[in-house]
């Protein structure tokens, strides 16, 4: 498999093969960082994202709070997760870090503010 690294600014391009003799399972080639390595197993095994968006928020001198995950959740609910993200409003004041969803979906993740707006 190729894919392109997202871990940092580089941008390697990452070829994955399975490998049967590898402690890992798989070997990595074309990462300049072990970052890379790790990022290229992980896609193979189990994919993952951190989510960045926005909500509405109420009552403060912008209409869209920025939110993030605080980790990255399992690639295959990110849809789910933005469903949720998309019906949410909150009310001002918030403040940066402050917890938005705890345990968004189960995931373990929590949603917060990327911002703080008053």
């Amino acid at each position: 498999m190729e894919t392109i690294c997202i871990v940092c600014p580089i941008g390697c391009r990452l070829h994955i093969l399975k490998d049967a003799n590898s402690s890992k399972g798989y070997i990595v080639k074309g990462n300049q960082c072990k970052r890379g390595e790790e990022y290229g197993i992980l896609e193979m095994t189990n994919p993952t994202r951190v989510i960045t968006s926005t909500i509405k928020i109420n009552n403060a001198q912008l209409c869209r709070l920025p939110v993030k995950t605080n980790r990255a959740i399992p690639k295959d609910m990110n849809f789910k997760c933005m469903k949720l993200i998309n019906s949410l409003e909150v009310d001002a004041p918030v403040r940066i870090g402050q917890i938005i969803v705890k345990d968004i979906l189960g995931t373990g993740v929590d949603l917060i503010a990327s911002r703080s707006m008053d």
